[in-house]
């Protein structure tokens, strides 16, 4: 049985997603702040962890920003009333894997958590019994893009599916600048009126991950008054 914490200070909610979820067989705990939210995770593993962004305490993303810096890659299915694409974006800058606008359609949200922990099952699965996953080799480093996972120099370095999602539109683009417009539309679906700068977060992450020297990129280079090339491995 999957093990499901809900992060909601909304009694109300909270109580219908944990009535929902076990009526789909799921085992359902809720946390009422942010706090509380950090403690349950730290005396327990869950599969996967559904965080408000309005809470008392700690923000939900403050509670990822903590999770993901403490090595906790327990997928997160993050849900909030903030649906602007600033809002959006930091959701995943603190670590959310999927973003889900208040209100919801209940079908949709199971859904959504479905594919969430399809994701993390297929992490969790031994290298000698899994699949072969979409693989590709850069600079050395081997992106698993199925399974969101870099291995380098005998290290597993879990990615995040918005990671991947980047990395992968860049590699698509090969050559290419494209633009952070471009970028939010296509990857995340965001339709903005300007060539906002929040995706560049992302961008720093996947150079710590791929680039030998972060701070002289090589791979993922800026295209100045653009955006952003993939160069190839």
């Amino acid at each position: 049985m999957k093990k499901i914490l809900i992060v909601e200070d909304e009694q109300h909610l909270a109580d219908g997603l944990k009535y929902n979820l076990e009526a789909e067989g799921y085992d359902a705990s809720i946390a009422v702040d942010g706090r509380a939210a950090v403690d349950a995770l730290r005396a327990a593993n869950f599969d996967a962890v559904v965080l408000d962004v309005m809470l008392p305490v700690l923000s939900g993303f403050d509670v990822a920003r903590q999770m993901r810096d403490g090595g906790d890659y327990t997928p997160v299915l993050m849900l909030t009333a903030l649906g602007n694409p600033e809002d959006v974006l930091k959701g995943f800058e603190s670590g959310a894997d999927d973003y889900l606008p208040k209100p919801f359609d209940l079908d949709i949200f199971l859904a959504r958590l479905n594919g969430l922990l399809r994701r993390k099952q297929w992490m969790e699965q031994s290298a000698g019994t899994k699949p072969d996953g979409e693989a590709i080799e850069i600079n050395g480093r081997t992106i698993d893009l199925e399974n969101l996972e870099l291995k380098y120099q005998g290290e597993i370095i879990p990615l995040t599916l918005m990671e991947v999602n980047l990395l992968r539109y860049l590699i698509e683009n090969e050559g290419h600048p494209v633009s952070r417009k471009s970028i939010l539309e296509d990857v995340w679906g965001l339709q903005v009126d300007t060539d906002t700068r929040a995706i560049d977060n992302f961008i720093v992450r996947l150079r710590k991950h791929l680039e030998d020297d972060p701070s002289d990129p090589r791979i993922v280079q800026t295209v100045r008054g653009v955006g952003y090339r993939y160069n190839g491995p």
